[in-house]
């Protein structure tokens, strides 16, 4: 039996569905809405991590677990969330594999973890997350939810990390990195020349199940497919939907004015800005991700071709949402 939380996520959904049609028996936890996914292998549960009784409940018998579960917002006001969910719960999730004693724990984490902001070299899993190379309170709590696992592992936990850069996949495209086909669809009409990784939710899934089956412990991993502009992802994702692509380059000087007007905005409205200082900031760097490392221990692993992954993906999201 395996666990996988966050089950309504763009990672644990898809990785839900892989380990099902494997003839994997699966528990699924999910919070809010139990998802309308059904297989014979898969056994939803309705559950919170923040709930300590019910977890050590939920674990007793499973054997590996996988913890896809996190809180993801880079809007200021959502602090005191980022932290519960990120932190607490997987810390929770750490004390209950011990009691239980789970086989072994693969965390997803976040490049945001490592610290994104270095544009002099490329980032590494060597590379140890700071107040100068972070920009965003949603990288310090992936950052300090690592820190529980390691402690796990310390402990005796046999456990995997893995460092997603953005995924592509398609999930709910009103939030998320799911965003970014959404933006494109509406002929969003800015772009920058900043660079990161993008990777295929299919290859992050793939190298899950990999790590998990393997015999390596106590070592975290970048899973990053493409080193790219955001203006080349947002033009791929446009032409495969028949759209305009974005023709108006954001300058940092426009980016700060944005971002304000954004923060006032979501002050008088209530909803999240859709563009704050930390987003703003990130789509302006220049950022490689090496990753060398997962394609070392895993020989006959191979990333997805880009153009692949995004035709792929928007012929999801054209049959998902009647497109």
């Amino acid at each position: 039996m395996i666990l996988v939380t966050g089950g309504s996520g763009l990672v644990g959904s898809h990785l839900i569905k892989q380990l099902a049609a494997k003839g994997t028996i699966v528990k699924a936890l999910y919070h809010f809405t139990k998802p309308t996914y059904s297989h014979q292998n898969v056994h939803w549960v309705k559950g919170d991590i923040l709930d300590v009784v019910a977890l050590e409940e939920i674990m007793k018998d499973v054997t590996y677990v996988y913890h896809c579960a996190a809180a993801v917002s880079f809007n200021p006001k959502n602090k005191k969330q980022l932290q519960q969910t990120n932190i607490d719960g997987t810390a929770n999730i750490v004390n209950a594999c011990i009691d239980t004693g789970i086989k072994k724990l693969l965390f997803v984490s976040s490049v945001a973890a490592l610290g994104r902001i270095r544009e002099a070299v490329a980032i590494t899993e060597e590379m140890k997350w700071s107040e100068e190379t972070s920009n965003s309170e949603y990288g310090k709590t992936k950052y300090l939810a690592e820190m529980q696992v390691w402690r796990g592992i310390g402990e005796g936990l046999n456990a995997v990390i893995v460092n997603p850069t953005i995924i592509l996949g398609a999930g709910d495209w009103n939030k998320g990195s799911s965003e970014i086909f959404k933006s494109a669809y509406d002929e969003f009409p800015w772009y920058t020349e900043g660079i990161s990784g993008f990777v295929d939710v299919a290859d992050v899934v793939n190298a899950m199940i990999a790590l998990m089956e393997s015999d390596i412990n106590a070592e975290r991993f970048i899973v990053s497919g493409h080193n790219v502009t955001y203006k080349k992802i947002f033009t791929l994702i446009a032409e495969a939907f028949n759209k305009k692509p974005p023709h108006k380059k954001v300058t940092p000087f426009i980016a700060s004015i944005v971002w304000r007007l954004e923060a006032i905005k979501g002050k008088l409205t209530g909803k999240d800005p859709l563009l704050t200082k930390e987003t703003a900031n990130t789509a302006q760097a220049k950022v490689n991700f090496d990753n060398s490392k997962l394609l070392k221990v895993l020989p006959n692993f191979q990333y997805t071709a880009l153009e692949e992954t995004i035709t792929r993906v928007c012929e999801e999201l054209k049959e998902k949402y009647n497109l």
